[in-house]
């Protein structure tokens, strides 16, 4: 019998309001969702219909209000965080790309990945020589020693993604990646994250209006009214 890979992203009834009373605001309700290694998703869905709330609690930023999450292979929220250092836990286990590449201005594209490497223990030199690995693989290696301001676009996308890659994390998540990018630097990230997907064995989801990358997605799903629903 063929057996299957296990989720490396399981949600179960997971809901989260904001508010009380009649100020009450259900982002999330009653969400169940699984995501295996080697695939990429997308979350679709109109501004303030749960997307970024649903991938801030995945990325246990935000705590839900009821449900269950596991992360590749453990259970971290049960009803209550189980976890009591979350933040190990996003060190550990996730990667988080966003819109806009937050990289550090004064720190060169290297050094704002070998950052995230102390932050996990890892020694200067061993920091280093992940960093320019990691810069090497994603094709901006000849930028290791230049700051943000000088990169285009699409090379500050590459380096933040080199830097939620640099734990070489099970979990990719990424808050409209393309959003800021043609279509030809948009299907670069996407490329780029499939890649990362098969060669790491990783589960990545990504929230997007960018329409010009569904076509690199292996599913997508629609969130409205904090409800999730897969399209066909």
């Amino acid at each position: 019998m063929e057996k299957h890979p296990e989720a490396l992203i399981s949600i179960r009834n997971l809901s989260k309001h904001f508010g009380g009373g009649d100020t009450r605001v259900d982002a999330l309700r009653d969400i169940s969702l699984d995501i295996f290694p080697e695939q990429v998703i997308g979350l679709l869905g109109p501004s303030g219909s749960g997307k970024s709330t649903l991938l801030n609690v995945i990325g246990c930023i935000l705590e839900p209000n009821s449900g269950m999450v596991r992360l590749d292979g453990e259970v971290v929220y049960d009803g209550k965080w189980l976890r009591s250092d979350l933040r190990r836990l996003r060190l550990e286990k996730i990667g988080f790309i966003f819109q806009s590449h937050n990289l550090m201005p004064f720190l060169s594209a290297s050094e704002n990945i070998e950052v995230v490497l102390n932050l996990a223990g890892y020694n200067k030199k061993d920091s280093r020589n992940r960093a320019r690995e990691l810069l090497d693989y994603l094709e901006v290696d000849k930028r290791a020693d230049s700051y943000p301001a000088s990169l285009s676009g699409g090379e500050a996308q590459r380096v933040a993604i080199a830097r939620a890659l640099a734990n070489r994390p099970k979990i990719v998540l990424a808050d409209e990646p393309t959003a800021a990018l043609d279509s030809e630097r948009a299907g670069i990230v996407m490329d780029l994250l499939r890649k990362v997907a098969i060669d790491q064995e990783a589960a990545i989801a990504v929230v997007t209006h960018d329409e010009k990358i569904f076509d690199r997605l292996d599913d997508i799903f629609q969130l409205r009214d904090g409800m999730l629903e897969k399209e066909s």
